[in-house]
């Protein structure tokens, strides 16, 4: 197995009654070299076990971006 980097994961979770949200922006993320990163938000709607299977769905399909880490 090849070197495996240390990385950080930015993520938040906040749980609202469905309909309450009007408007998402992307998170602004201030990087050690001066740059600016935007980290997208997203939105999952349904039942607790609905969120959470969609959730976990994401998960692995963010890491299938990066077969590298």
């Amino acid at each position: 197995m090849g070197f495996m980097a240390n990385l950080t994961l930015i993520y938040g979770l906040r749980l609202l009654p469905e309909g309450e949200v009007t408007e998402i922006k992307d998170a602004t993320l201030q990087l050690a070299n001066g740059h600016q990163a935007h980290v997208t938000m997203h939105v999952i709607d349904g039942s607790r076990q609905e969120i959470e299977a969609q959730l976990k769905r994401s998960l692995d399909a963010f890491f299938e971006f990066y077969p590298e880490i």
